[in-house]
């Protein structure tokens, strides 16, 4: 048995999050949100930051409903701008609340979770990578799902942020050939 992906360092909460969570097939929608907001939040930031903080982000917004953010107006965002266990950002904070309108319409007309999906006809890219420096950071097919996502009406979702999420949710398998986790989530596929 190998090694597992060298990025989540020795951190017990990353590590945790690696084995069990990153690179795992997410296909409920509101799940899918909520992920690719986090991914937003992290912009500048390490992921462990966001990770660290995620039961208060989750507390803060109603539990990543996004039919209730989508409600939500400048005293919620005056509310999340005081909460000290987010990261308060009001552009990151306002784009939520658009992101959950752009959502809304979104999962209205086809599914969030098909939306998403149908770009990689359903089943996870599974990439074969031997070394962390071959995993790029953006890819043509997260450019595209990002461009997709903006004319929806999302922010926060440029092509690097994009292919964090993908790799998050199990579009594509980027745990390196010699992690135990790779061939794990790929029988998950």
């Amino acid at each position: 048995m190998g090694e597992r992906c060298g990025w989540c360092g020795s951190d017990p909460m990353y590590i945790a999050y690696h084995d069990t969570e990153w690179g795992v097939p997410e296909r409920d929608s509101r799940a899918l949100w909520e992920k690719l907001i986090l991914d937003g939040f992290q912009a500048g930031l390490a992921w462990i930051t966001i990770l660290r903080k995620r039961e208060a982000f989750r507390a803060a917004f109603e539990g990543f409903d996004p039919n209730v953010i989508a409600g939500w107006g400048e005293a919620e965002v005056q509310r999340l701008l005081g909460d000290a266990g987010i990261v308060r950002s009001r552009a990151k904070i306002a784009a939520t609340i658009g992101n959950a309108r752009a959502w809304q319409d979104i999962e209205a007309s086809e599914g969030f979770d098909h939306f998403l999906w149908s770009r990689v006809d359903g089943a996870p890219i599974r990439n074969r990578w031997q070394t962390q420096a071959e995993v790029p950071a953006e890819t043509e097919l997260s450019r595209r799902i990002s461009k997709d996502l903006k004319a929806r009406g999302f922010r926060f979702c440029g092509p690097v942020i994009t292919y964090a999420f993908m790799q998050a949710v199990g579009m594509v398998n980027d745990h390196l050939v010699t992690c135990p986790a790779h061939e794990r989530v790929a029988a998950l596929a």
